[in-house]
């Protein structure tokens, strides 16, 4: 059994139906989306449809990511506010009304029932953002933190590498999870456009919503996948850029 874990998809479908064709999915792999499946593409409907018919045929696991909370109060609430709009909530509008999904009862489950968090057997922990707690996400108290939090990875990125586990220098919000996956913060920030890791962090995040790539890792051997630059697939738009 594998355990595949995929980056920010933003509205990007046919980066998303690329992977699922490269992956050769099996009825024994679990699937785990790190979140924000809308906002940027013109296709944000169209991806959370095909992620809940995936869910149908296998073991999927969706966490929350902040697009998905503001698109969530939308749907559900008819809750809107102009920074969801600016970044990317215009287009994840659109694409609800003209692809006649707005009233669809399996949608409006679907975000009222994304997990803020995922911890695996092994001790894995799934998240979009990251926590603040040094006593870990069950001791979160602002737990906006999930989808919002960008301090975890920073602080991973920019340790430094000689400082051991077992250190009391070591960061105690990182010695509670064998390793932590997260997106939230495109990798293109730094240059890059493949998963990076910092300590026991991965970023899965690699700029699907932009100018990069979708990204799909097994987390046990971190052999990854991606899609083709979502941008080529979608030539007459501007995504998030």
């Amino acid at each position: 059994m594998r355990t595949l874990v995929f980056g920010d998809i933003h509205g990007g479908l046919r980066a998303l139906e690329q992977l699922i064709e490269k992956l050769g999915i099996t009825p024994t792999d679990k699937l785990i989306f790190l979140g924000d499946y809308v906002d940027g593409w013109s296709e944000s409907a169209q991806t959370v449809e095909c992620l809940i018919q995936l869910s149908k045929k296998y073991q999927c696991v969706f966490i929350q990511g902040n697009h998905d909370l503001w698109c969530g109060r939308w749907l559900n609430l008819g809750v809107s506010n102009p920074v969801w709009e600016e970044h990317g909530g215009k287009a994840t509008i659109q694409s609800y009304i003209q692809s006649g999904l707005l009233a669809s009862a399996e949608h409006k489950s679907f975000y009222q029932n994304l997990q803020e968090y995922h911890i695996d057997e092994d001790n894995r922990l799934y998240i979009h953002a990251g926590f603040t707690s040094m006593h870990g996400v069950e001791k979160e108290e602002n737990r906006l933190d999930f989808c919002f939090d960008r301090t975890l990875w920073e602080m991973a990125l920019t340790m430094d590498k000689r400082i051991k586990k077992d250190s009391k220098l070591f960061p105690k919000r990182l010695v509670h999870y064998h390793e932590i996956f997260i997106g939230h913060t495109p990798t293109l920030n730094y240059d890059v456009d493949i998963p990076m890791q910092g300590c026991n962090v991965w970023n899965i995040d690699t700029g699907a919503g932009f100018s990069g790539k979708l990204t799909c890792m097994d987390v046990a051997t971190k052999e990854f996948w991606q899609s083709d630059i979502v941008w080529g697939l979608y030539p007459n738009e501007r995504g998030r850029n």
